[in-house]
C-alpha cells in the first residue's frame, strides 16, 4: 500500500529513514499517522501497512520517533544500527535524560549501546525494576538473560552484537510451536511396532541424503551419500556448531577438489547467467572479510539458544538459515544448512530418539515454499547492497553491509521451517512408515508361497509396485524365471493386497 503524503505523515522507522536519508531493508511494519481520518491496517505478504490517527504523532524529533517504532514497528536492530550511525549522540543524551525510566527510552539506551559498542555520557541507573531488552510476549527470547545494571535491562537477546537475529511471535508460529508438532510426532510413531521404526531409520537416511543432494540439482555417488548418511547418524549424538566440526562436515560431503580448510576468502554470490558476461543475481553472500566475525556470532547464538530455553524449531530455523545466509563455504552450503537443522532437532530432543525428520524431501517436494523461505531475505537485501562485476564475473561489495547479515528478522524462515516439519511428520514420514509396514505385510505373504532371498523378495515387490501391481514378462525372464505359474499369481496378488493395489 502506498502512502499517500498529502493525508498521511510518516512515522517510527519510515520516518527516520527518510530523514535521514537512509535506504534499509524494510521492516515488516511500516506506519504513518493521519491528518485526518481513521486508523486503518492493511496486511499483504507478512507486512502489515498502519495508519494511526491524528492524535498518535509523536512530533519531529528523532527520539520520540525512535520511542514510536519500538512501540509499534517492533524491534528491527539492523535499522536501530543505521540510524544510530547518523544520529547526533547530543541530540540522543538529551532525549534519553528527558524520560530516564521510561521503558522504550531505556531500551533505546540499551541498543544503541548493544549495537555501537559505544557509551552514552549518561550516568547508570540506580533505581527502576529490570525490564526485557525484548518482550517476551512478542518474540522469542532466551530465558535467564544477563542483566545490565547501568540500564537495568536483561538482555534477553538471541545471540551476540556479531550476529543477533530476531524472530517474532506470530499467530502461526504459536500454532505450530515445537511442543505441539512433537505431540503430533508421538501420536503418530504409537501406531506403529518398534521393529518398524528400527526398519524406517535406514530409509528416511537416505531419503533425506538424496533429496538434499537433488534439491542442489546434483548427482552423488554412493560414497559422498553413505558420508553423508554416516553424518546424519551422528547428528543425534553430537553438536556440530563448532568451527572444526562444520568444515570436517564439509569436507565429507563435496567434491574433494572444493573441500575448505577455513571460511571461504572470495565474494560469493548466487547468479543465473543469461547471456555472455550478463548475470541476474539472486543472493549476494557477505564480504569474507565480515565472515569470521558473523560466523563466531552466529556459533555464539547457538550456544546461547541451546541453553537458553528457545523451542527446538525457532533454534534450528535461526541456526540452520544464518548458516545458508552467511555462506562460509565455497561448496556445499546447502547441504550443511540442511544437515544443521537435523542436527539442532535431535540435540534438543525434538525428534523421537531412533526417528529422524526427512524434511529435505518435504522441501523438494515443495520448492515454491522452499524458495520462498530464502527469498525472504535474499530479495530485499538486493536493495540495500552496493556492488560491481567485472568482465570475469567476479564481484565486489562495494559498501559496508555486515549489519544486514548480523541482525535479521528470521520470522518467515522459522515459519517456513515450521510448515515444513509439519508436512514431514504428517506425510512423508506417515506415507514411509505405511510404505514399510506394507512392504512387511507383503514380504511376509511371499514368505509363505515361495522361501526365497530377500534380495529377490525386495526387487519383486519393486518391480511389481512399478507397474501397476504386476511383474512384466520381461522382468520374469530377466530375474523370475524359476517361479511357477501359480507361485507368479499369488505373489502379485501378495504385493496387490498389501499396497490395496487393483
Amino acid at each position: 500500500m502506498q502512502i499517500q503524503d498529502f493525508d498521511h505523515r510518516l512515522a517510527g522507522y519510515a520516518y527516520l529513514l527518510e530523514k535521514l536519508e537512509i535506504t534499509g531493508i524494510p521492516n515488516w511494519h511500516k506506519s504513518a499517522v493521519a491528518t485526518t481520518g481513521i486508523h486503518s491496517v492493511t496486511r499483504q505478504d507478512g507486512f502489515v501497512d498502519e495508519v494511526f490517527r491524528a492524535q498518535y504523532w509523536p512530533g519531529e524529533t528523532i527520539g520520540a520517533h525512535l520511542e514510536f517504532a519500538l512501540k509499534y514497528d517492533g524491534v528491527n536492530l539492523a535499522l536501530l544500527a543505521k540510524i544510530f550511525e547518523k544520529i547526533a549522540m547530543q541530540e540522543l543524551v538529551e532525549f534519553i535524560e528527558s524520560k530516564p525510566t521510561g521503558k522504550y527510552v531505556r531500551r533505546i539506551w540499551f541498543f544503541y549501546e548493544f549495537l555501537t559498542e559505544k557509551q552514552l555520557p549518561i550516568d547508570d541507573m540506580t533505581t527502576s525494576n529490570y525490564i526485557d531488552a525484548l518482550e517476551t510476549k512478542d518474540y522469542y527470547t532466551v530465558q535467564k538473560g544477563e542483566r545490565s545494571p547501568r540500564h537495568r535491562v536483561v538482555n534477553n537477546l538471541l545471540g551476540p552484537r556479531t550476529f543477533c537475529p530476531v524472530v517474532r511471535k506470530t499467530e502461526r508460529l504459536l500454532e505450530l510451536d515445537s511442543a505441539s508438532l512433537q505431540r503430533r510426532c508421538e501420536e503418530i510413531v504409537t501406531d506403529y511396532p518398534p521393529q518398524l521404526l528400527r526398519h524406517a531409520l535406514r530409509s528416511l537416511y537416505n531419503i533425506e541424503a538424496r533429496s538434499s543432494f537433488e534439491i542442489e540439482n546434483i548427482t552423488s555417488n554412493t560414497s559422498r551419500t553413505e558420508k553423508f548418511i554416516a553424518s546424519l547418524q551422528l547428528a543425534e549424538k553430537e553438536d556440530f556448531c563448532e568451527k572444526a566440526r562444520l568444515i570436517e562436515l564439509q569436507n565429507r560431503i563435496v567434491d574433494p577438489r572444493f573441500s575448505d580448510s577455513d571460511y571461504r576468502l572470495s565474494q560469493q554470490y548466487v547468479g543465473q547467467s543469461i547471456a555472455y558476461q550478463k548475470e541476474i543475481i539472486h543472493y549476494i553472500c557477505p564480504k569474507p572479510d565480515d565472515l569470521p566475525s558473523l560466523m563466531e556470532g552466529l556459533l555464539a547464538s547457538h550456544a546461547r539458544m541451546k541453553t537458553g530455553g528457545i523451542p527446538p524449531v525457532i533454534h534450528a530455523a535461526v541456526i540452520a538459515y544464518g548458516f545458508v545466509f552467511l555462506h562460509p563455504f565455497e561448496d556445499g552450503n546447502g547441504r550443511v544448512h540442511r544437515f544443521l537443522i537435523h542436527n539442532i532437532l535431535a540435540m534438543q530432543n525434538m525428534v523421537p530418539r531412533g526417528l529422524m525428520f526427512p524434511v529435505s524431501a518435504v522441501m523438494l517436494k515443495n520448492p515454491d515454499a522452499y524458495d520462498r523461505s530464502l527469498e525472504a531475505f535474499s530479495r530485499p537485501l538486493l536493495q540495500v547492497i552496493d556492488y560491481s562485476m567485472d568482465a570475469m564475473g567476479r564481484m565486489t561489495v562495494e559498501s559496508e553491509s555486515a549489519c544486514w547479515y548480523s541482525y535479521m528478522d528470521m520470522t518467515a524462515q522459522a515459519e517456513a521451517l515450521s510448515e515444513f516439519i509439519l508436512k514431514t511428520i504428517e506425510e512423508e514420514l506417515v506415507q514411509e512408515l505405511n510404505f514399510l509396514a506394507n512392504y512387511d505385510t507383503a514380504k511376509q505373504a511371499i514368505q509363505h508361497i515361495i522361501d526365497m532371498p530377500d534380495r529377490l523378495i525386495d526387487l519383486f515387490i519393486h518391480v511389481c509396485l512399478q507397474n501397476n501391481g504386476h511383474l512384466s514378462e520381461k522382468k520374469r525372464t530377466a530375474h523370475f524365471d524359476f517361479l511357477t505359474d501359480d507361485e507368479l499369481t499369488a505373489m502379485q496378488q501378495a504385493v496387490r493386497n498389501s499396497y490395496k493395489q487393483v
